[in-house]
């Protein structure tokens, strides 16, 4: 009985478990999978531009004029008649030497001028009167030649006396020591009482004149060398008026408030840094500019009239540093291509080459996309306040 209730179970089982099989093992209708949406990216149509170049570099500051303020005689200093620190004028006096040894020596060679200038006349006439008698044979050659020769001499002491008393004017006018420019003084090296000797090594104080001012710009000689080619070959034009002004930045990044001039550039290389002196001429009426200050100045190169700029945002590095940008060329697909970039201008590259005028440069979107990719393009929006903005629907 058992075994036939064992045959009559695994009747019923083997049904159930078959039909279990078939209803399990029946192959789903699977659904079509939506065909991938195509990319979109932000583009930017290149433009040729007119482009001012400028180039900033270190400079310092130096004085217009520099006089150093010497003794021309030797005395003792009286008195100092200047401040310190203040402005002074050409021809005002700043120190007094004790006059008294050039009064003397003046009034001494001026009595001895007189002096001879009193005798001259009498000789004068005993000459005239033995040329006379000469003629008559009246006076023998001997005295003649005897009177002529006291003339002569008396006339050369008198030129003698007259050039002592002119030294020893000189001299007197030397006890005051004058400022021979106009400009700020520094400090006094000696005070009243110090004995100064005539055209010593060291210096009574310095004038140093301020307004204008100097800045001197060392330029390398490879840049130097580069802008002339750029120059010559046409691809920078000259600024006009404009190639001569500089800008300038004081220490603390402010800008000054006046353009300089570029006056001259030096005819001689420095040989530790390989570089020439670029000197420019800045007003300073307020005595911002001290002698002695880094500044930095930013001197125009000249006008590339056809330029091309890439917003730095497009422009990324492959492996060996080199600039590379996507742009969408024909069929709307993506290419790279490697750029070379002169310098940033603002927030943008100044490419020199890599890019042509009408290139759809790629400046957002470049994440989701591969060169050789199909996508689609949209404009890149301006952004109100400098730059660029992603177009809507279009992330970084």
């Amino acid at each position: 009985m058992l075994s036939h209730a064992r045959c009559a179970f695994r009747g019923v089982l083997v049904p159930v478990v078959m039909s279990g099989l078939l209803v399990g093992g029946c192959p789903r209708k699977q659904q079509a999978a939506p065909p991938p949406a195509t990319p979109e990216v932000a583009v930017v149509t290149v433009q040729a531009e007119r482009v001012v170049l400028t180039t900033e570099l270190p400079g310092r500051t130096s004085p217009y004029r520099v006089a150093e303020i010497r003794p021309q005689v030797n005395g003792l200093i009286q008195k100092r008649l200047f401040t310190e620190g203040s402005d002074v004028q050409a021809g005002q006096v700043l120190y007094q030497i004790d006059p008294a040894p050039f009064e003397a020596a003046l009034k001494t060679a001026e009595a001895a001028m007189v002096r001879s200038q009193a005798s001259l006349p009498s000789i004068r006439s005993r000459v005239e009167r033995y040329q006379d008698l000469l003629t008559d044979k009246a006076v023998s050659q001997q005295d003649y030649d005897d009177a002529a020769s006291a003339l002569n001499q008396a006339e050369a002491d008198v030129q003698y006396w007259t050039a002592t008393a002119q030294t020893a004017r000189i001299n007197l006018g030397y006890a005051k020591v004058a400022a021979p420019i106009a400009g700020r003084i520094g400090r006094s090296e000696v005070t009243d009482g110090a004995l100064v000797a005539a055209y010593q090594p060291a210096a009574l104080s310095t004038i140093q004149q301020l307004d204008p001012i100097y800045v001197d710009v060392p330029q390398s000689t490879t840049e130097m060398l580069r802008l002339q080619k750029r120059l010559a070959d046409g691809r920078l034009k000259g600024d006009g008026d404009n190639q001569q002004k500089v800008k300038l930045f004081l220490e603390d990044g402010s800008e000054y408030g006046a353009e300089g001039t570029l006056q001259f550039r030096d005819v001689t290389v420095d040989p530790g840094t390989g570089s020439v002196i670029l000197r420019v001429v800045f007003p300073n009426p307020q005595g911002v500019l001290l002698p002695g200050m880094f500044v930095r100045a930013v001197v125009t190169e000249g006008v590339q009239e056809h330029a091309i700029l890439a917003p730095q945002q497009a422009v990324s590095r492959d492996v060996k540093g080199n600039p590379v940008a996507l742009v969408v060329g024909a069929e709307d697909k993506v290419e790279p291509r490697i750029l070379a970039v002169d310098r940033a201008i603002g927030d943008k590259w100044l490419v020199t080459s890599g890019l042509s005028v009408g290139d759809r440069l790629i400046a957002e979107g470049m994440q989701k996309i591969r060169p050789g990719a199909t996508v689609k393009v949209v404009a890149l929006e301006s952004n109100p306040n400098g730059g660029v903005k992603p177009a809507a629907g279009v992330s970084k």
